[in-house]
């Protein structure tokens, strides 16, 4: 995504170019050492990432244990203040006060953690790297639509998972879990479930789930311009985007309206070319023997043929034919047995055919 106005560009100061291109003895296999150095690098992002996520979760159990904990002292401060006296609730007292202590520590500890995660998070450089597009890296057409399809295949299930995530902090968690997903096959296929919401007229799930096809989106654009593995930089984004200024909230707005307005003409055409499809289907059944559609020659008839046909009255059907032309009787009436509107004897169709 080009820099959009108002995006904070200060976070890309340490952005470094990886040394994996160094090695370059005729002996080694660079490519396949670089892509196992860079696996590496991944895998120690992903620890990281994964640090990240234990002490967010465990610090949020801790804060609902003590409110736990808080609740029940107050509950039993307030027996006490009744005057009664008893033992075994005064022990019950005191090791409340206890644990209410020790996670009040706890939870000190883990902010404390927090904290210095944080600040580690900022201090450690984008983990950029040179791109080395081989022949063999390049993908055709054809390769793509392969891997699109099989990828689908394989994960529909967890993508329309996500696409029905409303929440950063599930999106994010959902991602950690599942960071296969952090790619453009998936970003891909949200749209496609985009489309098929939009004709089915599930206007509310459409719009949904196209929330989540830019969140996948504006990932991928911001891996593009750092240069780096998607799947190391989705928690970025969503830090971003949680205390996002306006300027970049607008942003993302204005890609999401315009993601829902594609998907509305795309549906549109689709239900359109569906329809011609389904016409032209019927077109054909109801040819008539000489290839002719008998809707078309019908509405190409003078009006008091289409009359007489409407009435199935012979009579008048005749008085009309004796008033025309004979080269234009004739041509109404092949016209009327090439498309079974008219199925004559064999003998009355060539008689009445020289008879004009």
């Amino acid at each position: 995504m080009s820099g959009a106005a108002g995006i904070d560009y200060s976070v890309w100061d340490h952005i470094y170019v990886s040394d994996d291109e160094d090695v370059t003895s005729p002996f080694v296999d660079t490519s396949s050492l670089f892509r196992m150095r860079h696996r590496a690098r991944l895998e120690r992002m992903a620890e990281f990432q994964q640090r990240g996520d234990d002490l967010e979760n465990n610090f949020a159990e801790c804060k609902r244990r003590l409110e736990e904990a808080e609740r029940h002292l107050k509950q039993l401060e307030a027996r006490r203040s009744d005057g009664k006296e008893d033992e075994e609730r005064d022990t019950e007292l005191k090791k409340v006060q206890a644990v209410v202590e020790k996670l009040k520590e706890d939870q000190k500890s883990f902010g404390r953690l927090i904290r210095e995660y944080r600040q580690e998070e900022k201090t450690l450089p984008w983990n950029s790297v040179l791109n080395i597009t081989t022949v063999a890296d390049k993908e055709t057409e054809e390769q793509k639509m392969e891997k699109q399809k099989t990828f689908v295949e394989k994960h529909t299930k967890e993508i329309k998972h996500f696409g029905m995530l409303h929440r950063w902090d599930d999106s994010q968690k959902y991602l950690s879990d599942n960071p296969h997903l952090v790619c453009e096959e998936t970003a891909n296929c949200l749209v496609v479930v985009c489309i098929d919401f939009e004709i089915d007229e599930k206007h509310a799930l459409m719009e949904q789930v196209a929330h989540q096809a830019i969140v996948m989106k504006f990932i991928l654009d911001l891996a593009e311009t750092l240069k780096v593995d998607p799947r190391g930089c989705f928690r970025q984004f969503f830090s971003k985007i949680k205390t996002a200024d306006q300027s970049y909230q607008d942003a993302f707005n204005r890609e999401l309206e315009s993601l829902k307005d594609r998907v509305r003409g795309c549906a549109r055409i689709r239900m359109e070319s569906a329809m011609k499809e389904l016409e032209e289907e019927e077109r054909q059944e109801r040819l008539g023997p000489g290839g002719l559609d008998p809707v078309e020659v019908y509405q190409s008839l003078p009006k008091e043929m289409q009359k007489s046909f409407d009435d199935k009255n012979i009579e008048m059907l005749q008085e009309v034919m004796n008033r025309l032309s004979p080269e234009e009787a004739k041509y109404h009436l092949r016209r009327c047995i090439d498309s079974g509107l008219w199925v004559p004897e064999s003998d009355e169709e060539t008689n009445g055919e020289e008879d004009y």
